[in-house]
């Protein structure tokens, strides 16, 4: 079976594992980015498959890939709106952490340590792929969006998120986030392997999905805050696609 996964990459989100759950340990910005991730993530879902998200569990029903699921900050929101989720990671000491904090939140959760390529090849289907800050990290990203195309049922949903690739990503995402602010460890990220939301769009469309929408989520220094932007792609950015 090949696999997508880059060693080099699992091993440094391994050395981070226990810190998933500590809003001010060393995944500072992805606890900082959620609100607007889950905004974006929930009002995708909705409006795909006709969910009132004002319902007690609206996303009842539907079964959910969270892939890169990391300590499942994105897992636990999404079992808590109903849906059926599997959490998956390549990162091995990634997996006891979520399910400890799932089971202390009092949430059922499939999590598993395995590659979204193995998933595949099993024929497992969802109704949702969650594919956020994860295509950066891999090996051969066509490779591994394809994999995740396998994974949909026909009509299914997924949403990807990245960094752009220019002068302003570097300066924000690298020299910012890890040289000035430390809020991650230097070499959590390699410019090199951002992808641009053409090349993204290019990308998922080889892998056989239909691109249907893409935002940027920006973060204001003044503020300290990040929203969504119809406009601003410039660094964080997120893309829904649908398998038809």
């Amino acid at each position: 079976m090949q696999t997508t996964i880059d060693p080099d990459e699992v091993a440094k989100f391994e050395a981070m594992a226990a810190e998933w759950w500590d809003p001010s340990g060393k995944f500072k910005p992805l606890h900082m980015m959620n609100p607007v991730r889950l905004d974006y993530i929930t009002t995708q879902i909705a409006a795909e498959f006709g969910r009132d998200l004002s319902a007690d569990k609206p996303f009842e029903g539907l079964r959910l890939l969270d892939i890169g699921c990391g300590g499942g900050l994105l897992s636990e929101p999404m079992a808590r709106l109903g849906a059926t989720v599997v959490g998956a990671d390549a990162a091995e000491r990634n997996i006891p952490v979520a399910q400890v904090h799932a089971e202390q939140s009092g949430l059922d959760i499939d999590y598993r340590h395995t590659t979204a390529e193995a998933l595949a090849e099993a024929g497992e289907q969802f109704d949702v792929v969650l594919n956020m800050e994860v295509v950066e990290h891999v090996a051969d990203p066509l490779a591994y969006l394809t994999a995740c195309q396998t994974l949909l049922k026909p009509g299914g949903l997924m949403l990807c998120s990245t960094l752009n690739r220019n002068p302003k990503s570097y300066a924000m995402a690298i020299f910012g986030a890890e040289v000035v602010m430390r809020w991650l460890p230097k070499g959590t990220h390699e410019w090199k392997k951002f992808i641009t939301p053409d090349e993204l769009v290019d990308l998922i469309s080889k892998a056989g999905l239909e691109p249907v929408d893409r935002k940027g989520f920006v973060f204001n220094p003044i503020l300290w805050k990040w929203s969504i932007s119809a406009r601003d792609l410039s660094v964080n950015y997120v893309t829904a696609s649908i398998k038809k």
